[in-house]
């Protein structure tokens, strides 16, 4: 079992959309926190990643009131946690107006900055839908930024020019191509983060790669409804209860079982949100024995029972 594809599978990446822009210096602005942007973005979406691809030029990036990164084409920089972002053609220099996020249209199509009509800077702005709750361990261990140099190069070379076309043509299933599309270039700004992680981060990334996290990881993510136990699990990956135990909480923040429990949690949630199966069959699937226990571990963990949480999510 692969827990990263698992994970992205159950926190239901759910929608994606993109706009060209094209700038001359000098130019800035700022991009809102994703949370306001939320309602007329992707109302169903529970939480936006924002995430910018620079096609021509170069351009400074980052966190508002933080320090900015040099961009190169090719480059991309994520904001996983939705926070207020800034970027501009010189380091820290502010023109405006200039903001983000503010276009009555969901799909602006083209944006253009600048005074001049030589625009030599151009990028792509994208956002990506996911759930949040009850529990997304792949968000919870991302920074609230990533720059990855070059990505936008080899087999993603022609994604910038192939999501804005997608998304201007709004043809049948272009909701469903977006998706996949910005789904596999997050990926792979994902690895190359996990690629690069220092030995000492800890996280739920890290412990993908941990000699003793990581096969405990994919023991639970491969038969989350099984009845583990500290020592079954411990044997299924070599290693004694003492140190599973420490190793686990150490790097991804809580001991197994616990992780355990809200993993199989945000599987049911999953399962409620886009099926039908009763309650207790969504329960028993995920390794409760009674639908009053899995119930009651549900409403502790969501404040909402399953039958409510299911009536309150988008085609429920």
């Amino acid at each position: 079992m692969d827990p990263l594809s698992d994970v992205l599978r159950a926190v239901r990446l759910n929608g994606a959309y993109f706009y060209l822009v094209e700038a001359a210096a000098p130019w800035s602005v700022s991009a809102l926190a994703a949370r306001e942007l939320v309602p007329r973005v992707m109302p169903e979406a529970e939480h936006l990643i924002p995430y910018h691809i620079l096609t021509a030029g170069s351009c400074w990036a980052g966190l508002e009131g933080e320090r900015q990164v040099l961009m190169q084409p090719g480059d991309v920089i994520a904001f996983p946690q939705g926070d207020p972002h800034f970027l501009s053609s010189a380091e820290g220099r502010r023109v405006h107006p200039g903001t983000l996020g503010t276009a009555p249209d969901r799909y602006p199509g083209k944006v253009t900055l600048g005074p001049g009509p030589a625009r030599d800077t151009s990028f792509v702005c994208g956002f990506l839908g996911c759930d949040v709750r009850p529990y997304n361990p792949l968000l919870a261990s991302l920074p609230r930024q990533m720059h990855v140099p070059g990505i936008a190069s080899g087999w993603l070379s022609e994604f910038p020019r192939q999501v804005v076309a997608e998304s201007r043509a709004a043809r049948v299933g272009s909701e469903t191509m977006l998706t996949r599309m910005a789904e596999l270039m997050f990926v792979e700004v994902v690895r190359r983060y996990l690629e690069q992680l220092p030995p000492q981060r800890t996280g739920w990334l890290a412990g993908l790669r941990d000699p003793v996290v990581g096969p405990a990881l994919a023991q639970l993510h491969e038969r989350p409804a099984h009845s583990w136990t500290l020592l079954d699990l411990a044997r299924a990956v070599g290693s004694s209860r003492t140190v599973l135990v420490e190793r686990f909480s150490g790097v991804v923040g809580m001991p197994p079982m616990q992780y355990l429990t809200q993993w199989r949690l945000q599987l049911a949630a999953e399962r409620l949100s886009s099926g039908s199966a009763k309650v207790a069959a969504v329960g028993a699937e995920v390794g409760y024995e009674s639908e009053a226990a899995f119930s009651r571990a549900f409403k502790r963990a969501t404040g909402q029972s399953p039958a409510s949480w299911r009536r309150t999510r988008p085609g429920g």
